[in-house]
């Protein structure tokens, strides 16, 4: 499959890893159990923005990108957003350990795998074997913004640039 573009429908058949956030394993020590997430059939009549990191507790996605998407996640559900989810390369526990670490709870924002980075080689979106850092708007199933950052940037796929978009 080609890159994404708008206009474009979301791929059937994507689905990605998680653990579910449950209050029993709110302890950041605590180990859930990972599941299959088939974000084409969750995500088929929902508003969903998705935003792609190169790794979970590296520093411009720690630091940055994830807390701006934390601090403005009211303001993208105030723009008719259903869903937030962020994917890295990272595997769900990590993924899971990471959400904890931000204090993200109650599946507010979902953290995904995108395991062996299917998904985003599928799109040709890739920094070498991790996720490239990216946001993708879909709405209802459709594409309505697609946009890759280049290396060492971020800038298009900010909460702030998606929100602006919405």
């Amino acid at each position: 499959m080609p890159e994404l573009k708008v206009g474009d429908k979301f791929p059937e058949d994507v689905s990605f890893s998680y653990v579910p956030y449950i209050p029993e394993n709110e302890d950041i020590t605590a180990c859930g159990r990972p599941i299959t997430f088939n974000a084409s059939k969750e995500w088929a009549d929902k508003k969903v923005v998705l935003f792609a990191v190169p790794g979970a507790f590296t520093p411009t996605c720690s630091e940055s990108h994830l807390p701006g998407y934390i601090s403005k996640k009211d303001e993208l559900k105030s723009k008719g957003v259903d869903v937030v989810a962020v994917i890295a390369y990272n595997d769900a526990f990590v993924m899971n350990a990471w959400s904890k670490a931000n204090g993200v709870k109650n599946d507010e924002i979902l953290f995904l795998e995108d395991k062996s980075a299917e998904f985003s080689k599928s799109i040709g979106w890739t920094m070498g074997e991790r996720t490239a850092r990216y946001a993708i708007v879909i709405d209802k199933g459709t594409v309505t913004y697609a946009q890759k950052e280049e290396a060492g940037k971020l800038e298009v796929s900010s909460a702030e640039a998606v929100l602006a978009k919405l």
